[in-house]
């Protein structure tokens, strides 16, 4: 294994560090020479991955906490990029100094998924093989795969055992299936906004972006790179269709409600198909912005990896079963108006894990925001994650939380 230190450019004179960032961050890329043999039966030859890490790991390797992020986040979970300072963290509100997951006593892994675009191996990657990128030949991939190469990362960095793995909405699914792949390495498992599994809904919801997509005539098959093109109209499509399902009806009538933009002179409306409502030009926005930065191969490979999630497939669909090997302490956190990942999912986790006598703390937040709400600055959500986190720090003997920082001195 090999690794290698991204070059930052250089900052404005003018950067100011706000408090409680981490401060300006740089990924690492960590390359494996070791074949990762994959659950489809397909071998990726080799591979790297994309790491940023905050804090400072402890003597004895303990205080580790591993972030897996959602379908189109990535490593870059906290601080300012150091080839962008406006280019902040996903999850810059949640891990920092004295924030719920606290730096000055956690050590914290932000990993992007292989199959992803932000620097991990992935589609858009040169295939050794044929010298030119994957494309639509990058092999299909789970949940269980991502496990399997973030343990490979932790054996390099020489963590036994992490202290959490933490993860919302796929992220969660990803702490869920470590905490059954790997359960002597897992201390906490904390899921937030997911799910055991897909609805049939839900996986309607990925089809029709997916086909979006694969129709788009830039596609070409998934290698549209050897063509200079790019699938944009597809991409922005797919977008479109996944940023309603992370809003409630509330959220958006809240934003936008039946606003419109200025009427035809002399009338009520344009009486046509460009953008009139106010939610139709955020939703073009929002969609036309993801068909800049994201690969479409990359959106193929992650909503089928979140469709193929079920750890109780293989033992009839007794999700208890399931998880009757898993020795974690589990927090998990759900949202009312979340009707993609509803509550009743998390609450079945829930069901399962006291079904085994597994330790586990659940919070129901009453939000506005729709699935959403997990990437956003709640008080009662920031108070319960970092109550749990202290929970941790007592357990592994850490350093006291400053007591002037975090959302419960606030």
């Amino acid at each position: 294994m090999t690794q290698s230190p991204h070059t930052a450019a250089n900052l404005p004179a003018d950067t100011t560090i706000p408090s409680g960032s981490v401060g300006i961050v740089s990924p690492e890329f960590i390359s494996f020479d070791e074949p990762l043999h994959l659950v489809s039966g397909k071998v990726l030859p080799r591979y790297e991955l994309a790491v940023e890490t905050y804090g400072t790991l402890n003597a004895d390797r303990s205080n580790a906490v591993l972030v897996c992020h959602a379908l189109n986040a990535s490593h870059h979970v906290a601080g300012m990029s150091a080839d962008n300072p406006k280019d902040v963290g996903w999850w810059d509100n949640m891990v920092g100094p004295g924030k719920a997951l606290d730096t000055d006593r956690f050590f914290v892994i932000g990993v992007n998924n292989i199959g992803s675009c932000f620097g991990s191996t992935g589609p858009a990657s040169i295939n050794p093989d044929t010298g030119k990128p994957w494309g639509a030949a990058f092999p299909m991939l789970t949940v269980q795969d991502w496990v399997h190469a973030q343990a490979r990362l932790a054996d390099y960095l020489g963590i036994k055992k992490f202290a959490a793995v933490m993860g919302g909405s796929l992220g969660g699914m990803q702490a869920l299936g470590w905490s059954i792949i790997c359960p002597d390495r897992v201390g906490h498992c904390i899921v937030i906004a997911s799910t055991p599994r897909l609805s049939a809904q839900n996986i309607g919801f990925n089809e029709v972006a997916r086909r979006a997509i694969i129709t788009d005539p830039d596609f070409h098959g998934g290698d549209y790179y050897a063509h200079n093109k790019v699938p944009r109209r597809g991409l922005s499509l797919a977008r479109m269709v996944g940023h309603i399902t992370y809003l409630s009806d509330d959220d958006m009538a809240t934003k936008f409600g039946r606003t419109q933009r200025a009427p035809a002179e002399g009338g009520d409306f344009h009486y046509g198909y460009d953008v009139e409502f106010e939610v139709e030009s955020y939703l073009r926005y929002q969609g036309e912005k993801f068909s800049t930065y994201f690969d479409a191969n990359t959106y193929l490979l992650i909503t089928r990896a979140l469709d193929y999630f079920d750890p109780a497939r293989h033992h009839d669909g007794n999700l208890a079963r399931a998880l009757s090997h898993v020795n974690a302490g589990f927090l998990l956190v759900s949202f009312t108006t979340d009707w993609r990942f509803p509550p009743e999912r998390s609450r079945e986790i829930v069901e399962a894990l006291l079904e085994n006598k597994l330790p586990v703390t659940y919070a129901e937040i009453d939000a506005p925001h729709g699935h959403d709400a997990f990437l956003l600055d709640d008080r009662r959500y920031h108070a319960v994650v970092q109550g749990y986190y202290d929970q941790i720090a007592r357990e592994l003997g850490l350093p006291e939380r400053a007591k002037t920082t975090g959302v419960l001195a606030a």
